[in-house]
């Protein structure tokens, strides 16, 4: 039911407020990250992936004051890349194979999971760990693997994976909005 759902979206949203502080530390990092020439790599699966590529978007875009463009990469939008990996190596290394070949100690990568287990982004945020970047995710409820190989993590509770989704979008724009206060651009 409609109204099932967006009470459940409003209590979630009410845990991501309660959590502010900590998408701004993450937005006063991102802004110091990419301001300095490094990068940001996302990555997801289905509607995770739609979360990870408007993140990037907005940042090499704009979000709703013009500034620069930023280097942020939304790993599965290279579908060349994407399918001969696939093909060569298999599924589960179509990310971390990219962030072997894009991430730069001190880049940050931001990881999306419904589930928290998707293989092939688990992946990624393992090499990515190794290789020394800052290692985030959008997940939804703990426990998962995921959040348990990220340096930090934003778990969404609830059962619904539209919900999850959605908070996901609302984590998307209070990051932005974080990382352009951070800029002095808000």
């Amino acid at each position: 039911m409609i109204s099932e759902h967006i009470a459940d979206l409003r209590a979630v949203l009410g845990d991501v407020s309660a959590d502010a502080p900590r998408i701004e530390s993450w937005g006063r990092h991102l802004a110091s990250v990419l301001d300095s020439g490094n990068r940001l790599l996302a990555c997801g699966n289905g509607g995770s992936a739609a979360e990870a590529q408007h993140l990037t978007g907005e940042l090499v875009g704009r979000f709703q004051r013009d500034r620069r463009p930023f280097s942020a990469i939304a790993l599965h939008a290279d579908t060349s890349a994407g399918t001969a990996i696939v093909n060569d190596y298999g599924e589960h290394d179509m990310f971390a194979r990219q962030v072997q070949a894009h991430g730069r100690p001190g880049d940050v990568l931001i990881a999306l999971s419904t589930s928290g287990s998707s293989q092939n982004v688990c992946a990624a945020a393992k090499t990515a760990r190794d290789l020394g970047l800052t290692t985030w995710a959008f997940t939804g409820p703990l426990p998962n693997s995921l959040a348990a190989l990220c340096d930090d993590a934003f778990a969404v509770e609830s059962p619904s994976t539209a919900t999850v989704q959605e908070a996901h979008l609302v984590l998307v724009h209070a990051l932005c909005a974080a990382f352009d206060r951070a800029l002095g651009i808000a």
